[in-house]
């Protein structure tokens, strides 16, 4: 009996004409992967993917109207609009306030590629795939910039107690500390206890809570092997 195999369908969001002809190449020379549009801005792609309902949209970081952070914008409204689809955000620089802002919300589903590793295709196939099914991608240069900013602590994610390590999971995936709670059967209390070791333990700092969960994340995915 012959098994189906789902295809993971693609909205390619990229201005420039040549990048996104070779984004949609790459892309379709893979059987597990279809493109069902391709868009050059941010209404165009909003439009767009409200049509097509794709399961995974490959967006530029810089596009018009105004040639900022249209991607991010674009990943941040698809997490409210449309949260099962995943997102792999391509960028010239390893930008840390981007990447932090692509995961403010959770790193699932989320992905951040260096434009000069979608040549592969293997590496650009395999971030969809990933981002699809609600897993995360971050190019290693991203993740050593985000945390370059400050010394690591020395144990690292060893000196967590094995429930902070499952609290600290479920903030990477984006839960809500109630959500934390529930699924860890905790009290709320407890949770934030939980988590406010865990940041003075990483020695983690921020202007708010909401920057150090998500300096927390990208520790645990850089030290995740992810």
């Amino acid at each position: 009996m012959m098994v189906t195999v789902a295809v993971v369908r693609v909205v390619v969001v990229e201005d420039s004409f040549l990048v996104r002809s070779c984004l949609v190449r790459l892309l379709d020379a893979d059987a597990r992967v279809r493109v069902v549009g391709a868009a050059a801005g941010y209404l165009d792609a909003v439009r767009l993917i409200d049509e097509q309902e794709p399961d995974v949209v490959v967006t530029d970081v810089r596009m018009p109207p105004s040639h900022s952070d249209e991607g991010i914008r674009l990943a941040g409204e698809l997490r409210g609009r449309r949260p099962g689809v995943g997102v792999v955000v391509l960028s010239q620089y390893a930008d840390a306030g981007y990447a932090s802002e692509l995961v403010r919300a959770g790193s699932r589903g989320r992905g951040y590629l260096l434009k000069d590793r979608v040549a592969d295709e293997d590496q650009l196939v395999g971030a969809v795939l990933e981002v699809a099914a609600g897993r995360s991608v971050f190019d290693p240069l991203i993740v050593d910039e985000l945390l370059a900013a400050r010394s690591r602590s020395s144990a690292g994610l060893a000196g967590l107690t094995r429930r902070e390590q499952q609290v600290l999971a479920a903030v990477a995936s984006g839960a809500s500390n109630r959500v934390i709670a529930g699924r860890l059967v905790l009290s709320t209390r407890s949770v934030e206890k939980h988590i406010n070791a865990i940041f003075a333990k990483l020695h983690l700092t921020g202007d708010s809570q909401v920057d150090q969960r998500v300096k927390a994340t990208l520790l645990y995915l850089a030290e995740a092997g992810r």
